[in-house]
């Protein structure tokens, strides 16, 4: 299985070290240094809860530009500060704009895009950015990604991934007092969030998100290997190591995503973490497939996430990410099991937390 096309969170740690060097070393009211001028949405190919916005009509405001896309559970972990941003500062001149690149195709439907923003109660400007071309333009490489321009639309802070938070709302406030906002709080706002916004247990986490498909997909278990593109029947081995993954029974692996075949289909993954997501679909739209996951061989209890009771059951039936499981006591390796009780569940990629 081959290499990642882009990169999330996990993988920006250095990047985030260093903006939050950048603002502490500096101290709050230290110019922030000028990173380029803000490029412009003109590539998006739609947008949600406004009309479409130019670098032209954002001038005057502070900006806060944030990559996202729905099924990332490190984004999702920063959602509760953005939004929280939005609310607090919008009155004294922030805009907070989201812009939505896909990760994986059904996240170009807008229909899903719009559900998945009401859900999660996005409610500012969205830019679809279903070609990339913000992307592209910003030079941007992560989910999540938040840039931050002054009034005179110069990029003046960046955040990299998971974290920095303090950085950048001391970050917002500077550049308000610096647009002539004199009602600016000097406080920040506190949170504790919680479901999937709950923050990572970092401490205990030593699993890395994995993909279930071919084109990026990695510690794969199975015997015999991945057949690519056709249907195959495989047999998981009677013990995994940490972080390798299995199928049992049939399966296609295409490129992003392994496709049960028939009812019994099974996942196996040795996992070390308190949160087990996995983002899935069925392939037949209005075609719920019913699951059922084991830790350790047992169903999971108080340990169960959002998407499953005690006993273990939940059912695919949209296109998103699940939490299947959320460790209320100590963390420990353990070894994951979902099993399709029906063929046609699409299973793309396990994120951890």
């Amino acid at each position: 299985m081959g290499s990642r096309r882009y990169e999330r969170s996990t993988h920006a740690r250095d990047d985030q070290r260093r903006c939050a060097m950048s603002l502490l070393g500096a101290g709050r009211h230290a110019p922030l240094p000028a990173e380029g001028y803000l490029p412009g949405f003109e590539g998006a190919t739609g947008w949600l809860n406004s009309p479409p916005l130019t670098v032209e009509d954002l001038r005057g405001n502070v900006v806060l530009v944030d990559f996202w896309t729905y099924t990332c559970i490190n984004w999702l972990r920063t959602l509760a500060y953005v939004r929280a941003w939005a609310e607090r500062y919008h009155d004294r001149g922030l805009v907070v704009v989201g812009v939505h690149t896909p990760e994986f195709p059904f996240e170009q439907d807008v229909d899903n895009v719009r559900q998945a923003a009401e859900g999660m109660r996005v409610s500012y400007p969205i830019a679809l950015d279903s070609d990339y071309a913000t992307w592209r333009a910003f030079g941007n490489r992560y989910w999540p990604a938040v840039y931050i321009a002054d009034a005179q639309g110069r990029i003046r802070h960046h955040q990299f991934g998971e974290g920095g938070y303090d950085d950048c709302e001391r970050g917002i406030q500077q550049l308000l007092r610096e647009a002539g906002v004199d009602r600016t709080a000097d406080d920040l706002v506190a949170l504790t969030p919680d479901g999937f916004e709950a923050q990572a247990d970092w401490t205990n986490l030593r699993s890395p998100e994995t993909y279930l498909g071919y084109a990026q997909g990695q510690n794969f278990a199975s015997h015999g290997g991945a057949v690519i593109d056709v249907p195959n029947t495989y047999v998981a081995p009677d013990r995994l190591m940490l972080n390798q993954w299995a199928l049992s029974g049939d399966w296609t692996i295409e490129s992003r995503a392994s496709v049960s075949n028939g009812a019994g289909g099974r996942i196996a993954f040795r996992f070390h973490a308190r949160d087990v997501h996995l983002v899935m679909a069925p392939t037949a739209p209005g075609a719920p497939v019913p699951f059922s996951v084991l830790v350790d061989g047992q169903p999971p209890g108080d340990a169960h996430g959002l998407d499953v009771d005690e006993a273990g059951h939940g059912t695919v039936s949209q296109q998103r990410l699940y939490q299947l499981i959320r460790e209320r006591g100590s963390i420990a390796d353990r070894t994951f099991e979902i099993t399709f009780r029906a063929p046609g569940a699409e299973a793309y990629v396990f994120t951890f937390g």
